[in-house]
């Protein structure tokens, strides 16, 4: 599948997010062409302040695997990580990451930090930025939209 493709995966996580108000961020872990995570926030859902998608994914992920060390994976995202879930995919060993809208108040991996390519932490993760951004950024907007009215 393409990073495209595996948008579309992404995108109906956040959506589903939607269902419990939580922030609609979704995201999908890959390795060797099959999706073997897809999770969403579930913060407001679980009241854990570490429910983002992405750590979510990556704990399945790593179930799936039978390991922490997630190397031949992918993890594909709809908004920029922060600096929490920047630093998983650090700590995991992931060998790319995918995202979709740029975060300029909390992303972590090139807006505010770049936590990802920082040359002092032993693993850097290879970054694919700005996949279906519009779209991705779009949805926030709308809802952030619908919870101020």
């Amino acid at each position: 599948m393409t990073d495209e493709e595996l948008m579309d995966l992404a995108l109906d996580e956040a959506r589903a997010a939607l269902d419990h108000g939580d922030v609609p961020i979704g995201a999908v872990v890959v390795r060797g062409g099959d999706v073997i995570a897809r999770r969403h926030n579930e913060r407001e859902l679980t009241g854990d302040p570490t429910a983002h998608a992405e750590v979510l994914a990556l704990r399945d992920a790593a179930d799936v695997v039978g390991g922490w060390r997630l190397g031949e994976c992918t993890l594909v995202v709809t908004l920029e990580p922060c600096l929490m879930c920047g630093g998983a995919a650090v700590n995991s060993r992931l060998k790319r990451l995918v995202y979709g809208a740029a975060d300029m108040k909390a992303g972590a991996c090139l807006s505010l930090y770049n936590v990802c390519d920082d040359p002092r932490l032993n693993h850097r993760v290879e970054l694919t930025p700005g996949v279906r951004a519009e779209e991705c950024g779009d949805l926030l907007v709308e809802f952030f939209e619908a919870a101020r009215n």
